[in-house]
């Protein structure tokens, strides 16, 4: 597949952001069957487009360009000292492993951050219907990135699995380790798995200046930002 928009696009209707409480937004939605490969999905992350369960979407907001998507060279990647810091927190008790299936102690731990993390957002309160619909995918290979302490599962990033790039979805953790930044480390962890695979991106989606929660994705360098459909350095 060539990068171009396919020929089957959809438009949804206009609905309030979920991250900009003054904004609308609307999104494009692929309709065409033959993009839903994971190469075929790739070429279309590098437009721009994200995957949410089985849908591809991209932000196509009307009044609004704050959504801006953003990738990391993986393979030149270097932390930061604050980074390099946060890692050091997780000792030799901490072990991070990689599963290519769901597992059940998953929800509970999905269930207990959204609770007590969420609790003001779209996601609250938990379900397991919801959290199926949002994470996982039949068309796509997905990995489980988990972060271990001990015996006990503490944190999973739930990543896109493609021939030349990894897709960062959605990270939950427990509650109690948060004094660990561990949104920090499972995007490590997510760099270097890219690393170990030679593949050359770590998508992060969308970074958004004026939302808090969402200015976090420039702090991993060497990093590119999609602006008018052509990547730049930042």
């Amino acid at each position: 597949m060539t990068e171009h928009f396919p020929s089957k696009i959809g438009l949804s209707q206009q609905f309030d952001c979920s991250y900009l409480p003054d904004r609308k937004e609307q999104l494009l939605v692929i309709l065409d069957n033959e993009c839903y490969t994971a190469p075929r999905f790739e070429a279309l992350l590098s437009l721009g487009f994200r995957r949410s369960g089985d849908q591809i979407y991209r932000p196509h907001c009307p009044m609004c360009s704050a959504c801006q998507s953003v990738r990391v060279l993986a393979k030149e990647y270097v932390p930061s000292k604050s980074q390099k810091r946060k890692y050091k927190k997780i000792d030799s008790n901490f072990s991070v492993k990689v599963s290519f299936q769901e597992k059940e102690n998953y929800f509970s731990l999905y269930e207990k951050y959204i609770n007590q993390r969420h609790s003001d957002g779209t996601m609250f309160p938990p379900n397991r219907l919801q959290y199926e619909s949002f994470l996982f995918c039949r068309w796509m290979p997905i990995s489980f990135i988990e972060l271990w302490h001990e015996k006990k599962l503490v944190a999973v990033a739930v990543t896109d699995t493609m021939p030349n790039a990894l897709s960062a979805i959605y990270t939950f953790f427990d509650p109690d380790y948060e004094h660990l930044s561990l949104g920090t480390i499972m995007i490590m962890a997510q760099l270097n798995l890219a690393r170990s695979e030679n593949k050359d991106f770590v998508y992060l989606g969308y970074q958004i200046d004026e939302c808090k929660k969402m200015r976090y994705k420039k702090q991993f360098a060497p990093a590119q930002q999609l602006k008018e459909d052509t990547w730049i350095n930042i």
